[in-house]
């Protein structure tokens, strides 16, 4: 499930909760309370999409690295047959 699937499936629950809530007893204290809950997780959802950005970003930087590394490596070998090659 994706994370505005996720965060539109919260978004129902709360307003679910929040009409239930209405009707009830203490319904404002509840209310209110259920708001911050919600807020806060909004906020953690957000850091949470903030997160994975970076990370994405980590990971393809990785890469990158990956790549560079293999390709010295390479080089390294072809070098060390160039130094076998004069040596003989």
């Amino acid at each position: 499930m994706r994370l505005a699937d996720r965060v539109q499936v919260n978004v129902n629950n709360v307003a679910s909760l929040a009409r239930q809530i209405v009707r009830g007893s203490k319904s404002n204290e509840i209310l209110m309370h259920s708001i911050r809950n919600f807020a806060m997780q909004e906020h953690a959802i957000e850091n949470s999409e903030a997160n994975l950005k970076k990370l994405q970003l980590l990971s393809v930087h990785l890469g990158y690295q990956h790549d560079s590394v293999l390709r010295s490596a390479q080089q390294l070998e072809e070098v060390k047959e160039q130094v076998r090659a004069m040596q003989r």
